[in-house]
């Protein structure tokens, strides 16, 4: 098999990538060497145990990255592009110096927000392919996940952005915090539906409706499944309600997993929002494709 190019996804905890064709997906391969797992030298070696079953002598595949591999902290230094503007185009490609002869490497930059402060990486790439697969979409993009971003659409560009701490205060407040006791397993569409419409309507007692989960797990007879629902609806629900300069009114595409943008869109109906959602990996794909000039030779 001889690959046109390789397309990476490179995060703080895992690696993939996609062998790519004249036809789409040729092969995919992942590893857990994150960006947050490797030292500056390590990311070369990383990336060629992984795709090397793809490599040829006498030809350099070209390798099209996004993500924390383009981060200060990551394999090379890919400087954030101002928005509003584009979310990827070829000529800002960042190329990487190399050892291996049998690659040719490039990374996307982040995006970044003067005022307020924000940032993005690997995120701007999703949106990108959003944009190839949605041709001409205005509106809000979310994409949810660890640091769940919002971004506002318009001819193309990203005009502004917002990020919300959602998905780390999750995992923080679930897995280290007091709540972690009375949480179990299973789920409870109720309990989640109960915490968005007290998140929304109320972000401001956040802190305490928080605290209410553990009180209400040990007098009130709350069950694990519910409080862990109720917990997840409670912050989606306070992103929703910080977010509505975003969304409101506006066409809404979610771009994620099945699951989070299911929770996401179950949210939103409540207020009478309507959504459309992509898969990320489609549109990690689509968006290295485009920036890599094979998106309109794929789609011929």
């Amino acid at each position: 098999m001889k690959p046109d190019w390789i397309a990476v996804d490179w995060g703080t905890t895992h690696l993939r990538a996609w062998a790519m064709g004249s036809g789409g997906i040729l092969a995919e391969a992942a590893s857990d060497d994150g960006m947050g797992h490797l030292s500056r030298e390590a990311f070369e070696p990383a990336l060629i145990r992984l795709v090397e079953p793809w490599l040829t002598t006498g030809r350099a595949a070209p390798v099209l990255a996004c993500g924390m591999v383009g981060s200060r902290q990551g394999w090379f230094e890919a400087p954030y592009r101002t928005v509003p503007c584009a979310p990827v185009v070829q000529g800002a490609l960042v190329r990487v110096p190399v050892k291996d002869p049998r690659i040719s490497v490039q990374i996307a930059p982040g995006l970044k927000q003067v005022k307020p402060a924000d940032v993005m990486r690997g995120e701007e790439t999703q949106i990108a392919g959003a944009l190839a697969l949605d041709p001409g979409f205005d509106g809000a993009i979310c994409l949810p996940g660890t640091h769940s971003k919002w971004a506002q659409i318009s001819a193309g560009e990203v005009v502004s952005f917002q990020t919300f701490l959602t998905g780390e205060l999750y995992a923080l407040l679930a897995e280290q915090s007091v709540l972690r006791h009375g949480l179990g397993e299973g789920w409870d569409d109720g309990g989640f539906d109960a915490g968005v419409a007290e998140g929304l309507s109320h972000p401001e007692r956040l802190m305490a409706q928080l605290f209410r989960l553990r009180a209400e797990g040990l007098i009130a007879g709350l069950t694990g499944a519910t409080a862990r629902a109720r917990l997840s609806g409670l912050l989606i629900g306070g992103e929703l309600a910080a977010s509505k300069a975003w969304w409101l009114g506006l066409p809404i595409l979610l771009v994620g997993s099945d699951r989070l943008t299911g929770l996401y869109a179950r949210a939103l109906a409540t207020q009478g929002a309507p959504t459309r959602s992509l898969s990320a990996t489609d549109c990690t794909i689509a968006g290295l494709a485009l920036a890599a000039g094979a998106f309109s030779k794929a789609a011929e």
